[in-house]
């Protein structure tokens, strides 16, 4: 009974996080992106609704924002990713190309280049509406939408990409851990992620706040060796980063920022 409450707990505060980074989100598509049934994630979005986090509609649930109070650890997990991303951002140079997927804490870095010259080659929707310097160009890889995360998958968008070799990737994910390497919770974006890994001339800059590191998903998108540099941030655990370390990865650990700037 305790497995099946932290398991039910663990669901839950995915599908939040998923709520706070895109205000909706679909049933059908989180029962396939969690491998659960759409009864159960149907459960889930009762649960918010009773809590008033969340009104629901046929098919999916908005967060109600008006009600909901983030809490300290939430507000906290919002500036570490800001942090990673902005010292991802020192990595960059005028005149590189670069990989973004459709991770929350990679699209941040757009906010962090300044005074600099960037094409950035994304499959995330959400990059038309980032704050950007105007010397940052984006260039949507195109394919079938998917939503909540507005990620751009398919073999359309994969043929885009296979046409372009990067300077850089700069990519998030679902976990990582030094076995199993790179994963996602969402099947479609593998072969996106892929790609973006292989295709690239410079160094593969992995994204990942302290919740995603020692953890597996259900998808593989690359192995650790594809991994030049790790940017988390000092909650992670100390023995899943010296296993990376060990496997020839450059682990960065950043304190998260005292306000969003």
């Amino acid at each position: 009974m305790k497995r099946h409450k932290s398991i039910v707990d663990t669901r839950r505060k995915h599908i939040y996080q998923l709520l706070e980074e895109n205000n909706t989100v679909k049933v059908d598509e989180l029962a396939e992106a969690l491998d659960v049934s759409a009864l159960t994630i149907r459960r889930d979005l009762e649960y918010f609704e009773e809590k008033g986090l969340v009104e629901r509609f046929y098919g999916g649930a908005m967060l109600v924002n008006t009600l909901v109070v983030k809490s300290n650890t939430t507000a906290n997990h919002a500036l570490a990713k800001h942090a990673i991303a902005k010292k991802a951002a020192e990595f960059i140079e005028s005149g590189d190309t670069i990989f973004i997927n459709t991770s929350s804490t990679a699209l941040l870095i757009l906010k962090y280049l300044k005074n600099k010259r960037v094409t950035c080659i994304t499959n995330n929707g959400k990059a038309i509406f980032m704050e950007k310097d105007p010397g940052i160009s984006i260039v949507l890889s195109g394919g079938e939408l998917r939503e909540p995360k507005e990620s751009m998958v398919g073999e359309f968008a994969i043929n885009n990409l296979s046409k372009v070799t990067a300077s850089k990737s700069v990519l998030g994910c679902s976990g990582i851990t030094s076995q199993s390497g790179i994963t996602t919770a969402v099947l479609q974006e593998v072969a996106i992620n892929e790609i973006m890994l292989h295709r690239v001339a410079g160094p593969r800059i992995i994204l990942a706040d302290h919740t995603k590191i020692g953890r597996d998903h259900s998808f593989v998108s690359g192995s650790i060796d594809h991994v030049t540099i790790l940017i988390t941030d000092t909650l992670a655990d100390k023995e899943c980063l010296d296993r990376m370390i060990a496997k020839g990865v450059k682990v960065i650990q950043v304190e998260p920022l005292k306000t969003i700037q």
